[in-house]
């Protein structure tokens, strides 16, 4: 199935919500899961969510957790201090070619069993559940965030807490952030300093009501919209400016394309506003190394502005769901655009034009299919297999009908 999608891009505006944080709700979620107490609201209704939810409620001994990264990662750690108990956990073709052998290693180096069903080093994993005491465990940071949370979130629960080194400039640190914050939310003593993160023990919880932020990463797309239009107003909720998502930086970054910010802090939502007569700057250069999941909105968005970037600090979007480099420059290349990307960069040369009649092509991500929407604000776009959004966005094209883009099964 395609979408043909297409916006007169004359002035708009609009008021909706957008679904919990999918990072916040996977890590509650396993929280949850463990202690058993937590009074979640606002979860994400995104389809990662929605599997780990599951397998979390039924923790059946055959798991596939599909395209959902997070719910590998966190699951294999969560599964293997379940004691007496024997699972394998798979997922999509694409999964098995993301390495999670960091993961298993630092957990076996723990005391976990951890086995591999076919290649070494990537799933299906065989897991068969024991007491892990915990200790002290060094990794190199230039690895996902994921990885380090998977095992942040078991830790308290061990009797030993556990003491993680990182080695290295991190990765995604405000991801790592998040995840203490939650910790520190529900009770954890654990603290966050000079890459050392320490954790430790807790039995018992208190009984705790948590509301979950709106997802920032989902709220880049509109970023995007308003960037592209001739003049927009969108006023979203529920989002805080003492946010523990990182991708609040996209309130920074996109005043320097034209857009304008504004906290509602009477009723928590965001205001989002074209800035009249803005100043468009000829280039933009950004290190993403804690940013990397709104690296392509923000390289699409300099395209169909016609400003040249360069982009930073992207070495993990080369193991996320497809290649997103690679799929970021064949997809712009079509459009036009000269780009050149190295492991971690991202170099994009300015356009005056924009080719008419290209079919996007998504490669089984969701954020490619959301990232290149926007453009449909410059020029009428297909995007293939669309409904690969609800992987992190359900409502997605339901919101872009919101503000008058024309959207045609194809």
């Amino acid at each position: 199935m395609s979408y043909l999608i297409s916006h007169n891009n004359n002035s708009f505006s609009n008021s909706f919500e957008i679904s919990g944080s999918k990072s916040e709700s996977n890590r509650l979620l396993i929280l949850n899961s463990i202690y058993g107490n937590l009074k979640i609201d606002n979860l994400s209704n995104s389809d990662d969510t929605v599997i780990l939810d599951k397998y979390l409620t039924s923790l059946e001994n055959q798991i596939d957790v599909h395209h959902a990264g997070t719910a590998m990662r966190f699951l294999t750690a969560l599964l293997s201090i379940k004691t007496n108990k024997q699972f394998v956990i798979t997922g999509s073709n694409r999964m098995k070619e993301r390495p999670i052998k960091i993961l298993v290693d630092a957990l076996n180096k723990l005391g976990a069993n951890i086995s591999y069903c076919d290649k070494n080093g990537y799933p299906p994993l065989m897991i068969k559940g024991q007491e892990i005491v915990g200790g002290e465990i060094s990794l190199s940071s230039q690895i996902s965030s994921q990885y380090i949370s998977a095992l942040m979130l078991i830790a308290p629960i061990l009797k030993k807490g556990l003491l993680i080194n990182l080695e290295g400039q991190i990765t995604s640190k405000p991801y790592l952030e998040m995840t203490l914050a939650i910790l520190k939310k529900i009770g954890i003593n654990c603290c966050f300093k000079n890459n050392i993160i320490s954790i430790e023990s807790c039995s018992i919880i208190n009984s705790s009501s948590i509301s979950i932020e709106s997802d920032w990463s989902s709220l880049s797309y509109f970023y995007s919209i308003v960037a592209l239009s001739r003049s927009a107003k969108l006023n979203i909720g529920t989002f805080y400016k003492s946010s523990i998502q990182g991708d609040i930086r996209l309130s920074e970054i996109y005043t320097k394309l034209g857009v304008e910010t504004k906290f509602i802090e009477s009723s928590s939502r965001i205001s989002l506003k074209k800035i009249n007569d803005f100043n468009k700057p000829d280039h933009i250069d950004l290190d993403l190394t804690e940013n990397p999941d709104i690296a392509q909105t923000i390289a699409v968005t300099c395209f169909g502005l016609g400003i040249s970037c360069d982009l930073f600090g992207l070495h993990t979007l080369k193991i996320k769901e497809t290649d997103r480099l690679e799929a970021l420059k064949t997809e712009l290349s079509k459009l036009g655009a000269i780009v050149k990307i190295t492991n971690n960069s991202f170099h994009l040369s300015s356009s005056f034009s924009i080719n008419t009649d290209v079919s996007i092509e998504t490669y089984n991500d969701h954020r490619m299919a959301m990232a290149f929407a926007p453009l449909a604000l410059k020029t009428p776009l297909t995007i293939n297999n669309p409904e690969v959004v609800t992987k992190s966005y359900k409502d997605f094209w339901k919101d872009l009908k919101s503000l008058d883009f024309n959207i045609s099964q194809l």
